[in-house]
C-alpha cells in the first residue's frame, strides 16, 4: 500500500506566487532612423512588437513569432538580445527580453485591427506618435542614443 500525502494548498499557492513570468519585445529598426510599433486593443500606448515566451520556447523564437503574428515581419539572422528588464509594474519577477533586429523582411501585410493589434506603423524614432509609452521611449535612447541601461522596464 502507498501512502500519499494530502496535497497542501498553501505549498500550491507558494509555488504560483513565486512564478516567473518571461516576455520579449522586439525593437525592430529601419536604418536606425524608424522604429516599428504596435498599439493594442486590451491596452493603452504604442509599444514595441511582443509578448509571452510559450513554455518549451526559447526568447529568440518567441521574439520571431510575435514580430511575424503582430506585424508580419520575418525576422533574419539572430535578433540581438539588448537587456533583461524587471517589470515591476506587473509583478515583482515579471521580466522583459529586449531585442534588437535590424535585419528583417516583410512576410506579409498585418491583419489589423483584430482581438490583439489595432495599428501597426513605423515611425520616426524622433518623432514618435503619441501616447508612446515610457519604456518604449527608455529603450530607444538606450539603444540608439546610448544612455544609461535601466534594469526596470
Amino acid at each position: 500500500m502507498r501512502f500519499r500525502l494530502p496535497i497542501r494548498p498553501y505549498l500550491v499557492l507558494a509555488r504560483f506566487r513565486r512564478a516567473l513570468t518571461l516576455g520579449v519585445r522586439a525593437v525592430i529598426l529601419e536604418d536606425d532612423r524608424r522604429v516599428l510599433l504596435v498599439r493594442h486593443s486590451y491596452v493603452d500606448g504604442w509599444h514595441f512588437p511582443g509578448g509571452a515566451v510559450e513554455p518549451r520556447e526559447t526568447a529568440i523564437e518567441a521574439v520571431t513569432r510575435e514580430a511575424d503574428e503582430e506585424t508580419g515581419i520575418g525576422l533574419d539572422g539572430s535578433p540581438e538580445l539588448f537587456g533583461l528588464y524587471l517589470n515591476r509594474r506587473y509583478s515583482q519577477r515579471d521580466h522583459v527580453a529586449v531585442f534588437v533586429c535590424r535585419q528583417w523582411h516583410k512576410l506579409r501585410e498585418p491583419k489589423v485591427p483584430n482581438l490583439e493589434i489595432s495599428e501597426v506603423g513605423f515611425f520616426p524614432v524622433d518623432a514618435l506618435p503619441a501616447g508612446t509609452t515610457g519604456p518604449t521611449q527608455r529603450r530607444l535612447a538606450e539603444i540608439l542614443h546610448g544612455e544609461t541601461r535601466s534594469a526596470d522596464w
